[in-house]
């Protein structure tokens, strides 16, 4: 069977045409409201009505970009997380008819579904385990849900450091890599290395403190040949820089 030029044109046109579709598709993440049974959605206007210490400072939070004008967008605002809030409103703000995301993350886990994964690694917030809540960290409802995020490291580790007042200082001699945030060496979510860290040895702490090679088993850092200590283990064991996040009586961040 021979095909004519026209018919190998559309056939190609159509294949490609349904590549294409299903490469967005596979991309798109399709998220749906949570489900409150025999409940319909009101508007986030409702919520107003008996929120507003919440609602008045919500248009320049993060999650703000959920709220849809107009009655196709009925559904995306509040009730995205909080699930439809007909019963609520109806009930006077009965508990046990609005969802509340704070004991669940399953609601975050609708859009945020790499963090799901990375809670499930093998050190991690015990966040799946229900002892802490992503508004633990995170503000849903006002400003950035990122506390200090953008070029506030500083302010970023306010919400690590609320839990790990140790690690918080002030320290004579101060980690630089801590000034510049938390999350330069750890995952906040979860990690497969202990203390959920980036990486589980010196290359930690090379991402910073480059090395130069001079001479055949000679490595420098910071005018100093490391090469015999990175074959003992971490920078921070064998005796080394133990005080990873600051010291008071050592610059080489020594106890």
């Amino acid at each position: 069977m021979r095909w004519s030029k026209s018919a190998l044109i559309f056939g190609g046109t159509a294949v490609w045409g349904m590549l294409l579709v299903g490469c967005v598709m596979v991309q798109r993440t399709m998220v749906a409201p949570p489900h409150i049974p025999g409940a319909t959605f009101v508007g986030s206007g409702k919520c107003a009505d008996c929120h507003e210490n919440v609602t008045s400072g919500f248009h320049d939070a993060t999650h703000a970009k959920l709220i849809a004008p107009g009655g196709n967008g009925q559904e995306v605002g509040c009730e995205s997380c909080h699930g439809p809030a007909s019963l609520h409103v109806k009930s006077g703000g009965g508990t046990g008819t609005i969802i509340n995301p704070k004991g669940n993350p399953e609601t975050c886990f609708q859009c945020h579904l790499d963090k799901r994964g990375e809670f499930a690694l093998p050190n991690a917030h015990p966040v799946l385990s229900g002892k802490m809540g992503c508004s633990d960290c995170h503000s849903p409802h006002s400003g950035d849900a990122i506390s200090g995020g953008g070029t506030n490291f500083a302010g970023m580790n306010d919400s690590c450091v609320k839990c790990h007042t140790a690690q918080g200082g002030p320290y004579v001699f101060e980690h630089e890599a801590s000034r510049e945030g938390c999350v330069v060496c750890h995952s906040p979510h979860g990690s497969m290395n202990a203390k959920m860290l980036k990486a589980r040895n010196a290359n930690l702490c090379l991402q910073c403190h480059f090395q130069q090679q001079t001479a055949p088993g000679v490595i420098l850092i910071g005018g100093r040949d490391h090469a015999s200590f990175l074959s003992r283990g971490t920078c921070w064991s064998a005796g080394c820089h133990e005080a990873v996040h600051g010291s008071h009586v050592s610059s080489s961040l020594r106890f």
